[in-house]
């Protein structure tokens, strides 16, 4: 049986900047379809930033999730009986997908303060290569260094 083609799909950018990959991101920041909030906790997040590094809040998003963005991953794969984690080159749209979900669950794993709040202060240490999300592709990539030599079973 083949297997079904997934086709690319179109992004809509975000009200305020324009950005495609701010409208993403406010995507996956949505809860129970409740855009609005995701939007304002994004907005906020970015008035956030823009106060206290006094800089372009969209460079500061932009350079946070190139610093985020894993290169390779491990994937399981079953031979002969044994299961090994193979490295894989991690492809584009993957990269942004994991980077977010890294950082929002590294805002969302912060206490004490509101999400907005929570969101600007994850997004400016990723921006310097710091915090749990930098912290998560850190460990991403020492796994796939461990498995390096089960990289012959990757087809």
């Amino acid at each position: 049986m083949r297997k079904k083609h997934n086709y690319k799909r179109e992004y809509k950018p975000d009200l305020q900047y324009g950005n495609v990959a701010v409208g993403r991101f406010i995507n996956y920041l949505m809860e129970d379809g409740k855009k609005k909030i995701a939007e304002k906790i994004m907005y906020e997040a970015m008035d956030i930033i823009k106060k206290e590094t006094s800089e372009e809040p969209l460079k500061i998003f932009e350079k946070a999730f190139e610093n985020a963005s894993p290169m390779v991953e491990v994937a399981s794969k079953r031979v002969g009986g044994a299961n090994y984690q193979i490295p894989r080159e991690v492809r584009q749209e993957r990269r942004f997908i994991l980077a977010a979900r890294w950082i929002i669950d590294a805002a969302k794993k912060q206490g004490g303060k509101p999400m907005a709040k929570r969101l600007a202060s994850e997004l400016i240490a990723a921006s310097k290569n710091e915090g749990a999300a930098i912290k998560k592709k850190q460990d991403t990539h020492r796994m796939a260094e461990a498995n390096r030599a089960f990289a012959h079973f990757a087809r």
